[in-house]
């Protein structure tokens, strides 16, 4: 069973790997339905999907009906006003076929002009606020890509008192001086205020280039279990950190298994060797 730990402030015990929902969002519902069974199966208890992760938050719907109570269920805003905010977080409930979920999480925000319309008066965050003051949700988040990711999350959170973050975290993009520095500024933050930090892309190799694509990611993922194992191992040897899972269902159970049998983290010696063996490359410079 993959270890349990509180989601920051949240008061939830979360499984400190998450699924990462995209990796459901281009199989057929009975192959969706295989696959978050795995999750009962591996003790993870947590869901993080967003409406343009192609058709997730639809496979997950049906499968929630029966497991609702089960899990904490999160989602995202892609979108910048109000107006757009307040209908997309209303489309998702449908599409989730439920009456709310635990977190909404602005998605992607790291432009400054579409963070200040976001942030700014008549801007999603407006929205999302609102959302929990009517029990749609509990708790706020807000979540980007990039290497300028931390810095603009802690901008978000000097403007608002969000209860998580999401961001990169691989050994790849950590061996980046300036991303490492504003990472850990970040992180400091959050371990101050208690706010949750959750982590994605902890299988990235580096982009398909002029290769065809064999996964559902958007970039090259590492395959091997023993691969695996070490990306996983690595980014769980952080107890400060939850692990979302990669978005590919033929991953996921390599991902959870690793999860599930994490004893400590490889060393830096290790790590190098696979990036040299894997051609290893940071997705965001």
């Amino acid at each position: 069973m993959i270890p349990k730990q509180p989601f920051g402030r949240t008061g939830h015990q979360s499984s400190r790997t998450i699924l990462g929902g995209f990796a459901v969002g281009q199989c057929t519902q009975a192959e969706a339905d295989r696959v978050l069974d795995l999750l009962l199966k591996y003790g993870v208890n947590h869901i993080d999907t967003a409406p343009g992760y192609n058709d997730s938050e639809l496979r997950i719907g049906p499968w929630m009906k029966h497991h609702r109570r089960e899990f904490f269920l999160a989602t995202k805003v892609p979108t910048r006003t109000y107006a757009e905010a307040r209908d997309q977080i209303h489309k998702s409930l449908e599409r989730l076929q439920v009456d709310s979920v635990e977190l909404l999480q602005l998605h992607n925000l790291i432009d400054p002009k579409e963070w200040d319309i976001a942030m700014g008066p008549g801007g999603a965050l407006e929205a999302i606020i609102e959302a929990k003051e009517q029990g749609i949700t509990r708790f706020l988040g807000v979540t980007g890509h990039g290497v300028v990711v931390a810095e603009r999350h802690l901008a978000s959170l000097a403007k608002f008192d969000f209860d998580t973050v999401l961001l990169p975290y691989n050994f790849p993009i950590m061996r980046n001086p300036e991303y490492v520095t504003d990472f850990e500024n970040l992180l400091a933050v959050c371990k101050e205020r208690n706010v949750a930090v959750q982590t994605i892309k902890s299988l990235a190799k580096g982009e398909w280039g002029d290769v065809t694509p064999t996964y559902t990611t958007w970039y090259r993922p590492l395959e091997s279990q023993a691969d695996v194992d070490r990306a996983v191992h690595w980014v769980l040897g952080n107890s400060n950190v939850f692990l979302n899972t990669t978005g590919d269902m033929t991953l996921l159970p390599r991902i959870l298994d690793a999860a599930a049998r994490i004893q400590s983290r490889p060393s830096d010696g290790e790590m190098e060797a696979m990036v040299a063996e894997q051609a290893m490359t940071p997705l965001f410079t």
